[in-house]
Order: C-alpha cells, then sequence, then structure tokens
C-alpha cells in the first residue's frame, strides 16, 4: 500500500514569494536569482557614506593598546590601514559588489576607557553611479577585526558590536540618516 504524496505548500508559494522578492530586492531578478544590478543608466552623483563599530575589550587590553606596548606594533595605525584597504577591496569580498574608484576614506579609532573600548568610524566617498554604503561598513567591520586580531593573543574575550550605518548621501534616493 503506497503512501498518498504530500502536496509541497513551498512550491506553490513561491512565485509569490519571489515576485515580492524582485519587488523590494534590487539583487534578485524575477526569477529569485542573485544578479548584479546594472547602474550604467543612473547619474554620476557625489555619494557618502558613515558607518560606526565598537569592539570591548578588557581594560588591561585597552590600556596596552593605548601605551603602544603590544608586540605586534602599533595596533591603531594597522586597524586604519585595513580600514581603508577594506573599503577599497569591498567588491572582491562582496560577489554583488560594484567596483567603486573611491576619492576617500576616512577611519577614525576613538578609545573610550570608560567603556574599556575602541569605537571606529569610517566616512567613504565616491564621485559615481552608486553608493558607498558597503565600503563604509566592510571599513569598519575589518579595523575592528584587525583591532581582535592583534590582541586576541592577550585577550579572546573582545566582541565587536553595534556596527551600522548611520548615514548616506547622494544618488537618487538622497539623504538618509539613522535617528
Amino acid at each position: 500500500m503506497s503512501s498518498p504524496r504530500r502536496k509541497s505548500t513551498s512550491r506553490t508559494a513561491q512565485p509569490a514569494v519571489r515576485a515580492r522578492a524582485t519587488e523590494e530586492l534590487t539583487h534578485v531578478n524575477a526569477a529569485g536569482e542573485a544578479r548584479m544590478v546594472d547602474v550604467g543608466a543612473k547619474a554620476m552623483t557625489r555619494r557618502e557614506a558613515v558607518a560606526t563599530g565598537t569592539i570591548r575589550m578588557q581594560r588591561k587590553t585597552l590600556h596596552l593598546v593605548l601605551a603602544g606596548g603590544h608586540k605586534k606594533g602599533d595596533v591603531l595605525a594597522a586597524a586604519r590601514i585595513a580600514g581603508i584597504m577594506a573599503a577599497k577591496k569591498t567588491a572582491d569580498l562582496i560577489p554583488l559588489c560594484h567596483p567603486i574608484a573611491l576619492t576617500a576614506v576616512d577611519v577614525v579609532l576613538q578609545p573610550d576607557e570608560a567603556a574599556s573600548a575602541i569605537h571606529c568610524h569610517a566616512t567613504v566617498r565616491t564621485c559615481g553611479q552608486t553608493g558607498v554604503e558597503m565600503e563604509a561598513l566592510a571599513a569598519v567591520q575589518l579595523a575592528l577585526l584587525t583591532l581582535y586580531d592583534m590582541c586576541k593573543a592577550v585577550d579572546r574575550a573582545m566582541v565587536m558590536t553595534d556596527i551600522r550605518l548611520l548615514a548616506k548621501s547622494g544618488g537618487r534616493s538622497g539623504k538618509w540618516m539613522r535617528t
């Protein structure tokens, strides 16, 4: 005796899900497949994105970084350079991200002794056809990850947190700011 076949609800619902996804997600085509967005018809505009994040650590780790006594050298300089390089290489790291000629990348690392943390703030600019939000977020992530890498021998409990886009400007959608 054969068992009755169950009807798959996911197959029947899939076209509706695809239709909604393609209306909302620009990196998905009508068939629900990943695609790179064509930005060729977009206007060249000045674009900027600002992102931030924090790495929390033990007080002794922060003091070691600030005193410059780390065996690996200037931890903050290495993290700053890593953030800049990450912004420049974002398209190599994120599959559907456009390669963008950046005009400026600024990575600021602010130690916060009261919170036993280092805050990272990245600003990225270009004149182009697509935004630089991913580049700003990549800069923050890699700067913080470099801090972790350089300090992990003395503090494996560090936590990277609150990584987020703060603002973006330029392009058709204009200005956006986190409130």
